[in-house]
């Protein structure tokens, strides 16, 4: 099956380049769509010697949209029948893609999440930020009666059928709420795999903030009783 990576991406100037080249060594993906969400430090002037390159496509957004909406526009143009995001922060590691792609190939899965609190190796950092992640977590297994371990991770795998229809209406980060109380309502069939996590403290550039917190809390509450 096609598989297409899909990478929103916004001021990372330093890690863009690198980010292509892990995934291209992997040797797995189809293509690689990479979602410019109004860069404005360098990155754009980088991007146009990767499109069209060994599968690249680039896409540019001209005003700053929100992750979600960088995924939206990726998720749109994607043509393979398997879809995996991919951040360009270097957080996520593509040598984790065979262990994420596995359950969809054997049939046991719709969706595959990327658990960084399954056993796999860590970069030890940011106490409060892994209990924000728990405690969002946590939230989602009640209110929507499953028992995930890492429902905010940035690494997510689908079919295509999974999103064909699906209704997104995710600006920022509150993409992985909107998106994982849409699949539980669905009754998709989710399979988590452990993956290794290098994570970026605020000084080197984490863009997701307390706030986005508050807004993924009130995401899981607003999906729980509409579409």
């Amino acid at each position: 099956m096609k598989l297409s990576v899909i990478i929103p991406v916004y001021n990372e100037k330093n890690s863009i380049e690198e980010i292509v080249k892990r995934v291209h060594a992997t040797g797995l993906a189809d293509e690689i769509i990479l979602v410019d969400d109004g860069s404005v430090d360098g990155t754009r002037d980088i991007l146009p010697s990767l499109d069209g390159r060994d599968g690249v496509r680039v896409i540019l957004h001209e005003k700053n949209q929100g992750k979600g909406g960088a995924l939206r526009t990726g998720m749109n143009a994607a043509q393979g029948e398997i879809m995996l995001i991919q951040d360009a922060d270097l957080e996520y590691d593509p040598r984790d893609y065979p262990a994420l792609l596995k359950p969809l190939d054997e049939g046991l899965a719709d969706v595959v999440y990327g658990s960084r609190f399954l056993g796999g190796p860590r970069r030890v950092a940011m106490f409060w930020h892994m209990i924000a992640n728990y405690m969002l977590t946590f939230m989602t297994n009640i209110l929507y009666d499953t028992i995930l371990t890492d429902m905010e991770t940035g690494y997510k795998v689908f079919r295509r059928k999974v999103v064909d229809g699906m209704p997104i209406h995710a600006k920022r980060f509150d993409f992985e709420p909107e998106f994982t109380a849409k699949v539980l309502k669905r009754r998709y069939r989710i399979y988590e795999v452990p993956i290794s996590f290098n994570p970026r403290d605020y000084t080197e550039g984490k863009k997701i903030k307390l706030k986005d917190a508050f807004e993924a809390v009130w995401t899981l509450l607003k999906y729980r009783f509409v579409d």
